[in-house]
């Protein structure tokens, strides 16, 4: 049981005159009082403006575009990272109305609300872009703070401690823009700041290249099948037959578009080709419900956390030991690929190494291929993340309120199979990917926990700290931390 005592004077002097006990909980209390003990600002007096200006009136006006002016969302934004692979965009309209929230370079970004809340990254592209109502936008006032210093900052233990004391609301958490602006940030040397700045900038530039590789890998693979620059058909009226229907068992416009036929008939049309289920053994998993959730103990793994670079352990639920025991046949192996059918099909993520132990929910599927000399993992993990099969899902899913691709439609997926020299060729750029994205992770956690170090100790040992570990990682042994 935790237990706290605080004047009512110290109450008084929260902003919005705050009483709840989430407000004063003793870790809260031990991150201000060691801020306080150092030399700090806040966020405000660091800043020339703090502003979120969004769309809460246009959120039913807003169009999101195949193509257009970017617009970021709460969870485009991630522990010092922009997130720029799965962009939202708006008209060149849409974002002229929303000219007051646009991004501005050098600009740290904070989301305020959901499950993504408390995450800050710099502004560091040289495009336009807006955003959405819950992400703020920190102007610095000049030489005040290093951006990259703040951002990290936010996202450390001190940070994140400030965030969620002065987060409101239950259901769905926020923090409004007068208290982002009272969060106090120790002021560490010039030298030290600057050397967050370029651990963290060399952790972007890691990530721009896994995203690079990633996507050389897709232009390899798309242009061995004639898809590179491929343009569907996308006529305003086509033709079926009653007889179609009967046989496919759909009788929903969307499902006969002549763009899945043009797809599929090329596929099918290729010397090599096998349908999904030729290829793999699929295991289902199993769902114990939402009552069995508790804060800790094995890892319970749901569609959102799932994405096709990794596990993500956001708003992360756990189920207990007793009932993993019960459930361990579900575990995930080596080698397999899990595959997403319900919510958000078609998310296929290749566990090179043995994983953690965790249980993947219902709408997540085990597969194992069969022949490993016919098919590489990462080339059919590739494959299946492409357009070549999401058309297909957009295709099966179609016309439903929530989606689910069906089993059965899941191995009657087309795979196309090229040699096992471009394969490999793939596999290798794709490899290359993964690690340039695990050393980007590594580096922004080395700065995170440095900075989180000065704070606690000092700013020399922290310094140390760093450089040891910054050996380690690039001598290929980063988990040999100290």
């Amino acid at each position: 049981m935790e237990c706290s005592v605080v004047s009512l004077k110290k109450v008084r002097e929260i902003q919005d005159f705050r009483i709840d006990a989430e407000c004063f909980r003793p870790i809260h209390l031990q991150t201000e009082n060691l801020i306080e003990n150092t030399e700090h600002q806040t966020i405000g007096q660091l800043s020339k403006s703090v502003v979120n200006f969004g769309a809460y009136s246009l959120c039913n006006y807003i169009e999101f575009l195949p193509q257009g002016m970017p617009f970021f969302v709460t969870e485009d934004i991630n522990n010092n990272l922009v997130d720029i692979d799965n962009l939202h965009f708006v008209s060149k309209e849409v974002h002229s109305i929303l000219h007051k929230s646009h991004c501005k370079f050098g600009q740290v970004l904070l989301t305020m609300a959901g499950a993504y809340l408390g995450q800050a990254a710099v502004y560091n592209f040289d495009f336009d872009a807006s955003s959405n109502q819950a992400i703020a936008k920190i102007t610095l006032k000049e030489k005040a703070i290093d951006p990259f210093y703040l951002s990290t900052f936010l996202n450390c233990k001190f940070g994140q401690s400030q965030i969620a004391r002065f987060r409101t609301g239950t259901g769905q958490p926020n923090l409004n823009l007068g208290l982002i602006q009272t969060i106090k940030v120790p002021i560490l040397s010039g030298h030290f700041q600057s050397l967050i700045r370029n651990i963290v900038l060399e952790g972007i530039s890691s990530d721009g290249t896994r995203r690079e590789l990633y996507s050389e890998a897709e232009q390899i693979l798309l242009s061995e099948f004639g898809l590179k620059n491929w343009k569907p058909m996308c006529p305003l009226s086509f033709t079926k037959r009653f007889s179609d229907t009967r046989s496919a068992d759909r009788i929903d416009a969307e499902y006969y578009q002549p763009k899945y036929d043009e797809l599929r008939e090329a596929l099918e049309s290729l010397d090599d080709h096998e349908h999904l289920g030729d290829l793999v053994a699929i295991k289902k998993c199993l769902e114990p419900g939402s009552e069995a959730y508790q804060d800790n103990g094995v890892p319970f793994i749901r569609v959102s956390n799932l994405t096709r670079f990794g596990i993500s352990d956001d708003n992360q639920q756990f189920i207990s030991d007793s009932l993993y025991g019960r459930l361990k046949v579900c575990q995930p192996q080596k080698g397999e690929i899990l595959l997403s059918k319900d919510a958000t099909p078609g998310i296929a993520y290749y566990l090179s190494d043995a994983p953690e132990r965790m249980v993947p929910s219902s709408g997540i599927l085990r597969l194992r291929i069969l022949d490993l000399q016919k098919t590489i993992p990462q080339y059919l993990t590739l494959v299946l993340n492409s357009l070549i099969v999401q058309k297909q899902i957009e295709r099966d899913v179609g016309g439903s309120v929530i989606n689910h691709w069906l089993v059965d439609s899941i191995r009657s997926c087309v795979i196309p199979l090229i040699g096992k020299e471009m394969q490999e060729e793939i596999s290798h750029k794709i490899a290359q990917s993964f690690r340039k994205r695990k050393q980007s992770r590594d580096l922004l956690e080395i700065a995170k926990h440095g900075v989180e170090m000065a704070i606690e100790e000092n700013q020399t040992d922290a310094e140390t700290w760093i450089k040891k570990n910054l050996m380690f990682l690039r001598m290929g042994n980063p988990d040999a931390r100290i």
